[in-house]
């Protein structure tokens, strides 16, 4: 297929044109470290050293497959989300009856939970940074992959745990400021620690587009579109006053769990309230199968980048070449090709377990983005 784009040109900063959104499959020296950790066998202090070898590993690699940003491929979580959540005083672990259900499963059970007030003292994950930045040199981006604002709340007011968050906070705008402060303290750190490019992932979003997902809020006696303004306004509160040279994009989800997802339907419900008044530089969106629906909400970016997630990181096998030119030429017609860039639609490994393709897939498919990429942006 001779698809011709014209005047497309690479980009210095992130987005970049080729990207990853962040998590990779744990190589078995971190799965048989883990798991000897949970045992009593090793200590948390052999175990970090292990993580360190193995994270040291995955950024050369990462740099041989021509990666201009990098992460730790969240090596040392065991989730995406509720690590980041328990690293804040006042949050603890805990272990329920029933996890997160997927479209053909269920999840480990476990969740975040109230012991008191909010607060970000030394986040746990801000020693991750520094080793990460220290490993990466200065030829790459280090990139920091936290949840959202919106996620937390979620978490917190999910059945299971919203009886002990209303006890905790009687009044919901007290919680929503704690989550905001608590949340610009823990990015400003990063930030003082050298941290110049931010994601914020967010499966609040892609849930929402889920007709199934709407009417089981409704059910709950919940406005859907005041939730998506709370969303919205929380995200955007604990940004607030960050300096002008971090960089923030976000990337929203439809679940990705061992290749089993959560939620499907177009963005068109959300586009306007997260594309349109979201404060970050750009999205990581899925685009990888009919689930997400057309380009068409894109018309609501205003300007900012969007990383169409074309690819999928819940098997191996590449995609179709022309295909994927197709797919790309198709979305200039709603955003200028220099707007856009590529990646999977999530990462390989958003909870320790990973997905059901093996490390050669995954770095095979990363090599075929840059293929792809290396065609269109000069």
């Amino acid at each position: 297929m001779n698809t011709t784009f014209q005047n497309a040109t690479q980009r210095p900063v992130a987005p970049f044109r080729h990207d990853i959104v962040g998590s990779f499959l744990r190589p078995v020296a971190i799965k048989e470290a883990r798991a000897k950790f949970a045992a009593g066998e090793i200590t948390s202090e052999e175990l970090r050293k292990i993580e360190d070898v193995e994270i040291t590993k995955l950024v050369q690699k990462q740099k041989e497959v021509g990666l201009k940003g990098v992460t730790d491929g969240e090596f040392r979580r065991s989730w995406w989300h509720l690590d980041f959540f328990w690293g804040f005083e006042g949050v603890e672990k805990k272990v329920i009856d029933h996890g997160y259900n997927f479209s053909k499963g269920e999840t480990r059970a476990e969740t975040s939970i109230l012991s008191g007030k909010i607060s970000c003292k030394t986040h746990p994950q801000l020693e991750d940074f520094k080793f990460l930045k220290s490993a990466a040199g200065d030829d790459v981006l280090v990139r920091q992959n936290i949840p959202s604002p919106a996620q937390f709340l979620q978490e917190l007011q999910r059945p299971e745990n919203k009886e002990i968050t209303d006890s905790v906070y009687p009044n919901v705008a007290d919680l929503l400021t704690d989550i905001a402060t608590a949340y610009n303290k823990a990015i400003r750190d990063f930030y003082d620690a050298g941290c110049r490019n931010l994601q914020i992932d967010d499966c609040t979003w892609g849930a929402l587009c889920d007709p199934k997902v709407r009417e089981f809020k409704a059910k709950l006696g919940i406005d859907v579109n005041e939730l998506l303004r709370t969303n919205v306004e929380l995200n955007n509160r604990a940004l607030e006053g960050l300096p002008a040279d971090l960089t923030i994009n976000m990337h929203v989800c439809r679940g990705n769990y061992k290749s089993d997802w959560f939620a499907q339907g177009s963005y068109d419900v959300v586009a306007d309230t997260l594309l349109g008044g979201s404060n970050v530089t750009g999205f990581y969106l899925e685009f990888d199968t009919e689930r997400a629906g057309g380009f068409e909400p894109l018309r609501y970016l205003n300007g900012k980048q969007v990383v169409i997630g074309i690819f999928s990181s819940k098997n191996g096998e590449l995609e179709d070449r022309n295909q994927i030119l197709a797919r790309i030429q198709e979305a200039t017609k709603v955003v200028d090709i220099n707007q856009i860039s590529i990646s999977t639609q999530c990462g390989f490994a958003s909870t320790e377990e990973g997905n059901i393709l093996t490390e050669e897939q995954q770095w095979n498919k990363l090599r075929f983005i840059k293929e792809i990429a290396d065609t269109i942006w000069h």
